[in-house]
């Protein structure tokens, strides 16, 4: 049994009027209290999955469990165990007594803070380089019927690049249609709280049928450098590359909040087809959003192809990319620059790694021989 800590909250009336808040007390204690089928019940405010605040989330349909409002973890209102299935997962639990028509807490928790082990993510997983040829993910970001596809310029080109990297180059590569996955938008967890956007992705930890967790995998973890191809729509990049780039957030986020790079030694290109101009400007949009993840450039980033504001007949459009040679080189030189920088950077690293294990073992000896 707890000892006795009693502080008064104020009138009970007060409080039963919003069924769930986050109440103050001191710097080191917040507590969720929660009124429902006319009972208090008094938890921790802090979830155990990232720390968010369980007071501002909300009840259950139930009104038994609160619902973190960051990543929607559960635990019950009065006991602070976690929902079904992860009960040992629990939050601190506080008394609460009725005197006068007064609500008090004892401050003294009833239970202690128990953080179930939960099998991490293989996305979380250290992303140092393993060994092998330079390894090149194309990811294409146009948006096609998939029953009925068309011939897509930008698709078209990146295709060329990766090809000419497996059967030229001798590099690893993998195609990743953004068109062919299904993933979530991008739900804001960022505008919650910057520490709600977490890595791996919030989503993508919470829901195992979102596919996004294929371009994490390869970005992070697997390429050495990737090739993004978009066409121009309206003026910009395609829908879906935006919808792509607002989940990647997660990653640059990692920087600003944990000082954790994800992106290390790795290069980034672009191809940009449209049948109307603006290539400069979805160019600079890429560049820079890239460069805030950290990857790196080779040089002359992209390839572009356009025939101009007044050119609507989209038909010849497709035909001009076709039979360009020019475009069709201009893919395989891009792809060229990037595999030539990637090299570079991988060499460099290995000889970095080695440096430092050579410093860690000499220090070793040293502290030895102190000894």
């Amino acid at each position: 049994m707890a000892s006795e800590n009693w502080y008064k909250l104020g009138p009970v009336d007060d409080y039963k009027k919003i069924p769930l808040k986050e109440i103050k007390i001191s710097n080191k204690l917040t507590i969720a209290l929660s009124y429902h089928n006319g009972k208090f019940g008094a938890i921790s405010n802090t979830c155990n999955h990232v720390g968010g605040p369980l007071g501002k989330g909300r009840l259950d349909d139930d009104g038994d469990y609160v619902v973190c409002p960051w990543h929607s973890w559960k635990f019950h209102r009065i006991t602070g165990f976690g929902e079904p299935g992860f009960e040992e997962d629990r939050v601190p639990q506080y008394h609460l007594k009725i005197e006068n028509n007064e609500l008090f807490i004892n401050l003294n928790p009833v239970t202690t803070r128990n953080k179930k082990p939960h099998p991490p993510h293989p996305l979380s997983r250290d992303n140092t380089r393993r060994e092998g040829p330079i390894r090149i993910v194309g990811i294409s970001t146009t948006v096609m019927d998939k029953d009925n596809p068309r011939y897509s310029t930008s698709e078209k080109l990146l295709k060329i690049a990766l090809d000419h990297a497996k059967n030229d180059l001798k590099c690893d590569t993998l195609l990743i249609r953004l068109n062919e996955l299904h993933f979530r938008s991008c739900e804001g967890y960022y505008s919650k709280s910057a520490k709600a956007c977490t890595w791996p992705c919030s989503i993508t930890q919470m829901d195992s049928s979102d596919q996004l967790d294929k371009v994490y995998e390869a970005l992070v973890h697997w390429a050495d450098v990737i090739v993004v191809s978009t066409p121009i729509r309206w003026g910009a990049a395609s829908s879906l590359y935006y919808k792509m780039a607002e989940r990647l957030n997660c990653i640059q986020n990692q920087i600003t909040i944990q000082n954790k790079i994800l992106i290390k030694n790795k290069v980034a290109s672009f191809i940009i087809t449209g049948g109307q101009d603006n290539v400069q400007d979805v160019a600079g949009h890429m560049l820079g959003f890239f460069a805030e993840l950290g990857f790196l450039f080779p040089p002359f980033p992209f390839i572009a192809h356009s025939r101009g504001w007044s050119a609507e007949d989209m038909e010849n459009n497709m035909i001009d990319v076709e039979n360009s040679s020019d475009l069709k080189e201009g893919a395989k030189d891009l792809v060229r620059r990037c595999v030539e920088m990637a090299e570079i950077l991988v060499v460099t690293d290995i000889f970095k790694r080695k440096v430092v294990l050579s410093g860690r073992k000499a220090r070793k000896i040293e502290m030895s021989e102190k000894k």
